[in-house]
């Protein structure tokens, strides 16, 4: 009787193993609520639409992935609202209590950097990571300044935002760029720009700010100069695109370049990148990393998976331009 007994446990015992691997394996989010929750800190620069889509998607692709805020996941968010001076003790707040972080923006990546190096770092909206002294190169992670940094990256097509200048201004020889000469994001892509729009053979006139005071005089200066403005992804200038299209387009200016977002609240064309989407990419690198036990250094640095021709058509009727006449630069 005894050991008839015994074989019933047992085979109740296996009975349950089975259907609770089988439970698991139907729904394998059932592994991960149960897990205890991860804490991630998020440090974003300065408030503005592209960071703002940014962080959503973030905050999407890790909840498509099963981790959802409140139940397995909490964040630790904070907005420097570009104040520099209180990135550092932004970043030892986010860091203390995480178990991974989120920068974005190159300023907040630099500041986060700075004060950690050994938790998990993942970066978005950084143009260019080895000028802003984060990495030492994109393809080789193993070769990170920190060590424990991956993430996304937003540079733009600069040669196919370039090339729609001709779709816009075919007669345009002068072209103006416009960024923040304190941001290393910004620099870089506008030495880039330069290159590329000198080779073309235009005439370039560079304009530089250092903060978004100082838009309107510098702005306004020139339009004067110039028959097209080239903007770069810039968080001061992203922060007042309202300001800059208006000065724009009321001097009958076309503003080419910069990301989706910037065109869509007030510029006129570009060929960009959806934030939003590079949110997503970011968070699917996160979830990544956790559930195949990897390690930061095994990750390289990855470029924006989605392109687009973007058109602000409000505007674009304003300067006179026909949007269906504009060729897409991906079908070059």
């Amino acid at each position: 009787m005894y050991q008839y007994l015994k074989k019933l446990v047992i085979k109740g015992i296996v009975t349950a193993f089975a259907t609770s691997t089988m439970i698991n394996l139907i729904n394998p989010l059932t592994s991960i609520n149960a897990q205890e929750p991860i804490e991630i800190g998020v440090l974003q620069y300065v408030e503005h639409e592209s960071l703002n889509q940014n962080y959503q998607g973030f905050l999407n692709g890790l909840k498509e992935a099963g981790y959802v805020e409140g139940e397995n996941l909490q964040i630790n968010f904070l907005n420097a609202s570009g104040d520099t001076a209180n990135l550092q003790t932004m970043s030892e707040n986010v860091v203390n209590g995480s178990d991974y972080i989120f920068a974005i923006a190159t300023p907040a990546a630099q500041a986060i950097a700075n004060v950690e190096k050994e938790k998990p770092i993942f970066i978005s909206s950084v143009s260019d990571p080895v000028s802003a002294g984060l990495v030492k190169s994109t393809e080789n992670p193993e070769t990170n300044v920190t060590g424990n940094l991956t993430g996304t990256m937003d540079a733009g097509p600069l040669r196919e935002q370039v090339s729609l200048i001709k779709e816009v201004a075919p007669q345009a020889k002068k072209v103006g760029i416009l960024y923040n000469s304190g941001e290393a994001n910004a620099v870089s892509e506008a030495e880039i720009a330069r290159e590329i729009l000198e080779a073309t053979d235009y005439e370039v006139s560079e304009a530089t700010i250092t903060s978004t005071n100082d838009i309107s005089q510098v702005m306004g200066n020139l339009v004067n100069e110039v028959e097209v403005v080239f903007i770069v992804t810039d968080n001061t200038i992203a922060s007042a695109m309202s300001l800059v299209g208006d000065l724009a387009t009321d001097a009958n200016i076309p503003l080419v370049g910069g990301s989706k977002d910037m065109v869509l609240e007030n510029g006129l064309i570009t060929y960009g990148l959806d934030y939003y989407k590079l949110g997503e990419q970011t968070a699917e690198m996160l979830v990544r990393m956790i559930e195949e036990d990897l390690q930061v250094g095994e990750m390289a640095l990855e470029k924006p998976r989605d392109l687009e021709l973007v058109i602000n058509e409000k505007n674009a009727e304003k300067l006179g331009i026909d949007p269906d006449s504009i060729q897409d630069p991906s079908a070059n």
